[in-house]
């Protein structure tokens, strides 16, 4: 027998109708906010992510799905920031109104170690929005993000944020992070000691127990709690948190919070649910002020955030699976294809058992499948062109006349 491979699972029917409730919540938060949705390819150049997410990465370094066609070399897409941002430059839409606002949905794929809440092939959900470098996009990006969360009823919440600064303040920071790393630097991890030549930064968003605790040191921490942003740096985060202040959304400044690709600057951020336990984010995102004319485009700002709707899924309470409004149970079947093809063009759910069982296991099904009311077509309804409607959950039942069927359902 064939199986899905490893790191891959199917969403069965008896589980979608919550994924299809996660996407309408993305729907209609995002679109109140004047989000509109954009879908781009699953995949990609390669050079797209090496160049946009950053070569220091684990993800570009050890988990992308690259192949090669016709001499080229192509990626499934790992995330969509990258190619949210070629889509933004390569149709124009730097001439749009600004902010551009995007939002979008889809699966993604990363070779890892498959955890709780994440697979090879996992989904995200998530929003860009470009041409603002004012601090009250940061706020709407955050507020944007827990609105959705809360639509969703995931519980416990808490934001951590922090500012990394900008491209030239960030220098002089990580060089003091680096000398105060580099005389235990053979006790980190291998990849901690990669990122230590190629992004030190990132050895704060390790994992590794061993790591952490080298990181709790107090020599470690005077580097990291050491103010190094610029003023200017500086004067934006305090406007950011002055909006979160304004919108009544508690957060915790976390000087460890880096986030995980190379392309953020200034404003980090992450919502976490301590309900996951150990793997508690559900929400991550910030500024990537550069990474458009890195990729070829204008100078232009940008922000953003993206979830792993894998682990919201494992987050959300239960909620009320949809039910068929009707069931029609007749060994009519011509009658039963006219009144389903009736009721379905005037926006009725409908079903009917094309296998004509007895009339007592199609009362059972109607009642397995869920559906409202059992709508009853026999020779004395044929003859009198009625119908009897049994109310499902009460067993009262009522016999009309089958012109008044439409009418009297709702």
């Amino acid at each position: 027998m064939i199986k899905a491979q490893k790191g891959t699972k199917d969403i069965l029917p008896k589980d979608s109708y919550k994924w299809q409730f996660m996407e309408q919540k993305a729907i209609e938060v995002f679109q109140n906010a004047n989000f509109q949705e954009l879908r781009t390819p699953i995949f990609e150049a390669t050079e797209l992510f090496a160049r946009g997410v950053g070569d220091s990465t684990d993800i570009v370094n050890k988990e992308m799905y690259t192949f090669e066609i016709a001499e080229r070399s192509l990626t499934l897409r790992p995330e969509n920031t990258a190619g949210v941002v070629r889509a933004y430059i390569e149709n124009g839409m730097h001439r749009l109104p600004s902010p551009v606002k995007i939002w979008y949905k889809g699966p993604m794929f990363r070779y890892e170690r498959p955890q709780a809440g994440r697979q090879r092939q996992f989904h995200q959900v998530g929003v860009e929005m470009f041409g603002l470098a004012n601090p009250a996009a940061d706020a709407e990006i955050i507020a944007l993000a827990m609105n959705y969360l809360k639509a969703l009823s995931i519980p416990n919440l808490s934001l951590e944020i922090n500012s990394i600064g900008c491209k030239e303040c960030r220098n002089g920071y990580r060089e003091n992070l680096k000398k105060a790393i580099e005389p235990e630097l053979d006790e980190y991890c291998p990849d901690c000691k990669m990122r230590f030549e190629k992004n030190p930064l990132r050895i704060l968003d390790c994992k590794n127990p061993k790591c952490q605790e080298l990181l709790a040191k107090e020599s470690i921490q005077k580097a990291i709690n050491e103010e190094f942003i610029c003023p200017d740096c500086v004067e934006h985060f305090t406007e950011v948190k002055k909006y979160l202040d304004i919108l009544g959304i508690d957060y915790n400044v976390n000087k460890l919070l880096v986030r995980g690709l190379d392309y953020y600057n200034r404003t980090v951020f992450e919502i976490k649910s301590n309900a996951l336990g150990a793997q508690s984010a559900v929400c991550g995102g910030g500024r990537y002020d550069g990474l458009v004319e890195m990729l070829g485009g204008e100078s232009t700002p940008g922000i953003g955030f993206a979830m792993g709707m894998e682990r919201l899924y494992t987050l959300m309470p239960e909620i009320t699976e949809p039910s068929i409004d009707a069931f029609i149970v007749t060994n009519f079947q011509e009658e039963a294809f006219k009144l389903s093809q009736k009721l379905r063009s005037e926006g009725y759910a409908v079903d009917f058992d094309l296998a004509n069982k007895k009339f007592g296991k199609q009362i059972e099904k109607a009642g397995k499948i869920g559906a409202k009311y059992a709508i009853i077509i026999g020779e004395d309804e044929l003859s009198s062109k009625t119908l009897t409607v049994k109310n499902l959950a009460t067993s009262e039942q009522i016999k009309i006349a089958k012109d008044e069927i439409c009418t009297k359902l709702k």
